[in-house]
Parts: C-alpha cells; sequence; structure tokens
C-alpha cells in the first residue's frame, strides 16, 4: 500500500483551494486522512464557519469506513435510512453521509487514505477533493 506523505495531503490540499477558487465557490475547509483514518492534515480558508473541520473529517471518515465516496452513503441515506443512522451509530456519530467524501486510491485501486471538503454544495465540495486527489496524481473514488 501506497503511504500518504504529509507533502501529498499537502498537494491535494492546496489543488482542491485551487479548484474552489476557480470554481468560486464559499470557504472550503479540506481534511486528508491516511488509510488508517488518522488526520494526516487539515486546511480551512479564511471565512470557514467553526464546524467545517468536523464536517470535513466526517466526510472522509465516512468514506474510509465503508470504502467509497459519500456519495455512495448519501444514497443509502435516502434508501436506507435505518442502515446509515446504525452505522452512524456505530461510529459514535462520526460519519457525515453526503458527497464531499472522496476516497483516495494508488494506480492499483489500492486505498491510501480519503479527503473531506465542506464549505459550499455537496457536488462542489465533491468537484474540489477530485482535483485535489487527481494533482497528486492518485485515483479519486466518489462512490458514483
Amino acid at each position: 500500500m501506497t503511504d500518504l506523505s504529509l507533502a501529498t495531503a499537502q498537494t491535494i490540499i492546496a489543488a482542491a483551494m485551487d479548484k474552489a477558487a476557480e470554481l468560486r465557490i464559499k470557504p472550503i475547509t479540506v481534511a486528508v486522512l491516511d488509510a488508517g483514518g488518522h488526520l494526516t492534515a487539515l486546511a480551512r480558508q479564511d471565512g470557514s464557519s467553526i464546524m467545517r473541520p468536523q464536517i470535513a473529517y466526517g466526510k472522509a471518515y465516512g468514506a474510509l469506513a465503508v470504502g467509497t465516496g459519500t456519495r455512495w452513503l448519501n444514497a443509502n441515506a435516502e434508501s436506507r435510512p435505518h442502515f446509515i443512522q446504525a452505522l452512524n451509530g456505530a461510529s459514535g456519530g462520526s460519519i457525515i453521509p453526503v458527497p464531499g467524501g472522496v476516497m483516495i486510491r494508488d494506480g492499483q485501486g489500492k486505498p491510501v487514505g480519503a479527503v473531506g471538503i465542506t464549505g459550499d454544495t455537496s457536488d462542489n465540495d465533491e468537484a474540489c477533493a477530485v482535483a485535489g486527489i487527481q494533482a497528486a496524481g492518485l485515483v479519486a473514488d466518489t462512490g458514483a
């Protein structure tokens, strides 16, 4: 398994924030977790509200918890809310089941970590996460 270095996490964050500027969206917060669920890096743009770090972490953690992006969790929240409620209970309430949590995979498809982004619409958050992951030369798994 490829390790997720601090330098790689910082590349992901910088590219995600560049994408946010390109899209002209609200201030984002980005959390990058390694494959073990440990926070590798977190950054928030000026003007991000106070719960954004927890939300970004919860999106990334949710992706790692189920092994795919949180778009999958969002679809299941709509079709099987009892499952998502149980999953969130089992995780101690750590999962945010909306798009914006994206798995990071290496070129062979092995999990390297996850990115969680929050601040704008879930679709814009996810687009920034994908851009960051791709800028680092890795593969984004949105759960679509």
